[in-house]
């Protein structure tokens, strides 16, 4: 009985696990196109939203087709890159959401982000990823939007004691798929969360997630 007791409770905590997706914004090409070439970003708007999409089908393989995912997307970003290009990106973001049948979070600031994550219930998080601009003290929310080559929202190391560890399952995944968060955001994470966070040495590339595959690292550590 004790171990079917066991099984019945790791069923339960497996269908009542949530997947954490966070989404950062783009840089706006009036910004990026002062740059040289090699050094800019973003010419495709949803570079970050196509692998976010990307990663939600690796989970519903894995999890169950009815995994709860919740989308946290930073929202200024897109609409700031939409009025550049005419076009309703926060629309087309909100239609996905349905589409896919995700819980889609809005926020505007770092501080928005963790007050997103600590609503999660205890032990709930199972994997969490998070798709955008970073550096390897923060995710950077949003890059090149407002200032040139510079972030005005960001959630940062220092911070990262604010999220409540209880959050996370103990088996949880984490992963930062933005360039060198490994070089010292995933340590601080774990030392903060009491899980750890897959993150990149060095520079992570996006131009492969239009081929259907997830941001390509140069190396990835935990």
């Amino acid at each position: 009985m004790r171990h079917v007791l066991l099984a019945l409770f790791a069923l339960i905590s497996f269908a009542s696990a949530e997947h954490v997706i966070v989404t950062g914004g783009p840089a706006l090409r009036e910004w990026e196109n002062l740059r040289v070439e090699r050094d800019q970003h973003d010419r495709w708007w949803a570079n970050f939203v196509r692998a976010s999409t990307l990663r939600m089908v690796e989970i519903r393989k894995a999890y169950g087709e009815n995994a709860p995912i919740i989308w946290i997307v930073y929202r200024p970003g897109y609409q700031d890159r939409g009025k550049e290009d005419g076009k309703p990106y926060t629309t087309w973001i909100s239609d996905l959401a349905r589409k896919r049948s995700v819980s889609l979070v809005w926020i505007e600031s770092g501080q928005e982000l963790i007050s997103s994550l600590n609503g999660r219930p205890r032990g709930a998080v199972q994997t969490f990823d998070y798709f955008g601009h970073s550096n390897r003290h923060c995710f950077m929310l949003d890059y090149g939007s407002h200032i040139m080559a510079a972030c005005t929202a960001w959630l940062h190391e220092r911070d990262l004691g604010k999220i409540r560890g209880s959050i996370f399952a103990k088996d949880a995944y984490c992963k930062s798929w933005g360039c060198h968060t490994g070089e010292s955001m995933s340590k601080v994470w774990k030392s903060a969360t009491g899980v750890k966070m897959e993150g990149a040495r060095g520079k992570t590339d996006y131009t492969v997630v239009g081929q259907g595959l997830l941001p390509i690292g140069e190396g990835w550590v935990r």
